[in-house]
């Protein structure tokens, strides 16, 4: 169970009374997560730290100044610009938007929270629907490397994020580089095998001290996401 609490301003200049809040929320259901998205460091009492339409630590729209906490985390989002139905709101973000979202928010090890607003008769429009299959689609194929996967393995990188699941790396390439590599800045790994993943082609690479360095020669190109599987030893 997930309880997120709005509130409107930046700073707690009110006294919202929030360790009485807290302390009886916790009382009452233990398991349930706290996260209030007041765009401030996190307080005592709050289980997870929420970033609104921002990426943790980004700042693009005047929401997410607050530092990134040692809490779990987690970066909501909308499909249009609105949280709840909004008839006259037909700024869509495309599939590809939505699955870089999707796809940074593991690599910066957060939850992604996509959010629709059902119309007044309940149902949810087509564009959402559209959307929702296609990342569903997306996930289908490439849901091992988010699923259960971990990030902050390495900072992000101008193609895109890594992200971690038992002994594999995925690197997840979101824009296609200009040269035929990509560098990825891990030394302390010993690294078997890279594979374009889902076909399982080889691909050519070079670890040094630095980082391994992937080969792109020949590599099937996704429009959305290429993702590149490394195996450790």
């Amino acid at each position: 169970m997930v309880i997120g609490i709005n509130w409107i301003i930046v700073t707690p200049r009110v006294n919202w009374h929030f360790r009485e809040i807290y302390d009886l929320i916790h009382k009452l259901q233990p398991q349930c997560l706290v996260g209030n998205n007041h765009h401030i460091t996190p307080l005592p009492g709050e289980d997870f730290q929420m970033f609104e339409k921002d990426l943790p630590g980004g700042n693009t729209t005047g929401f997410g100044g607050a530092s990134v906490s040692p809490l779990p985390l987690e970066t909501c989002e909308t499909i249009n610009n609105s949280w709840g139905f909004n008839i006259t709101d037909d700024k869509y973000k495309s599939l590809k938007q939505l699955i870089d979202y999707l796809v940074k928010a593991a690599g910066y090890n957060a939850n992604f929270l996509l959010n629709i607003g059902p119309m007044p008769n309940g149902e949810i429009q087509t564009e959402f629907i559209d959307r929702l299959k296609g990342v569903g689609n997306w996930l289908q194929k490439y849901g091992e490397s988010i699923y259960g996967a971990r990030g902050n393995i390495i900072p992000p990188q101008d193609w895109g994020v890594v992200t971690a699941k038992n002994k594999f790396l995925f690197a997840h390439i979101l824009k296609r580089p200009f040269q035929s590599y990509i560098f990825i800045p891990i030394s302390q790994q010993k690294i078997n095998a890279v594979t374009s993943f889902g076909t399982n082609k080889n691909l050519k690479f070079k670890q040094e001290s630095e980082g391994v360095f992937v080969y792109l020669d020949g590599i099937a190109w996704d429009d959305n996401d290429t993702v590149i599987q490394l195996q450790l030893q």
